[in-house]
């Protein structure tokens, strides 16, 4: 047993208090910078945003893709992606990714797809993220990534990793997917999984990518697992991506009493 001077109890205080606030940054609570499906193991932090900074994404680590692209990013989307404060910023440790209901470049919604093209770009490793999503019917986030090299090897040949996707008009229901040459589009190599209350609460959301495989979880349940090989586009630097999409071919249609969506993110890390 431990006795406490005076001093030494205020001090515990003051650290509980200190704590406390560092907990309230984090709504999960999970302040740690340790993998914890891997206690114990070799692996290392690699990269993260931990999102303590408010304001603008932290420029350093994500850019953005601006405009709504050919075909609407080539899926009919509805929004115009800005790099605007209103679409993406960082408020009490949590970044978040707001679609909104406006009028811009002949658009009716805004939202933001944050990158890390040219800052940030790996090859094998596991990315770990907890997320909340919206409910609005016709919203669709997600977190992904690509090759690295699209600009010279255009998608699906590049490869596409979806470690994250949900559309509101199916609540719930969370998908996880691989695009590249043999599969891709409307017939993409996915796995679909229904988790309850991924709109009211952070759910963690993990990809563990090798030479081997490349496996998909959602609170650490397998969701998607399929095998890597040097015929498959998983073998070079890929990005990250963050972003909320709306409407579409596979957002659908949007609610006519939407106004605005947030998607959340509570941190993002890459071990090695």
């Amino acid at each position: 047993m431990i006795k406490c001077s005076l001093k030494n109890g205020l001090l515990f205080m003051i650290f509980t208090l200190l704590g406390l606030a560092t907990f309230a940054s984090h709504p999960t609570g999970d302040t740690t910078l340790s993998p914890s499906w891997k206690k114990g193991s070799k692996m290392k932090l690699f990269w993260a945003d931990e999102f303590d900074k408010p304001g603008t994404p932290d420029p350093s680590k994500w850019g953005y893709d601006l405009g709504n692209g050919p075909d609407g990013w080539g899926n009919q989307e509805l929004e115009y992606y800005t790099d605007k404060l209103q679409n993406a910023y960082v408020e009490n440790g949590v970044l978040k990714v707001k679609a909104i209901k406006e009028q811009h470049m002949g658009f009716s919604y805004t939202s933001a797809r944050l990158v890390t093209r040219g800052k940030f770009e790996f090859t094998y490793g596991s990315v770990e993220f907890r997320a909340k999503l919206p409910s609005n019917v016709g919203t669709w986030p997600a977190v992904w990534m690509l090759g690295a090299d699209i600009a010279k090897i255009p998608w699906p040949a590049c490869g596409e990793i979806d470690i994250m996707e949900h559309r509101g008009k199916e609540p719930n229901k969370m998908i996880a997917a691989l695009h590249y040459p043999e599969r891709h589009g409307n017939n993409p190599n996915k796995a679909e999984k229904i988790v309850p209350g991924v709109t009211s609460e952070f759910h963690l959301y993990r990809l563990d990518w090798t030479k081997e495989s490349i496996n998909i979880f959602i609170d650490n349940n397998l969701v998607h697992s399929v095998p890597n090989s040097k015929s498959m586009p998983y073998n070079k630097d890929f990005y990250l991506l963050v972003n909320m999409a709306m409407g579409g071919g596979f957002g659908g249609s949007v609610d006519p009493a939407f106004q605005h969506a947030i998607l959340e993110l509570d941190y993002i890390r890459v071990y090695k």
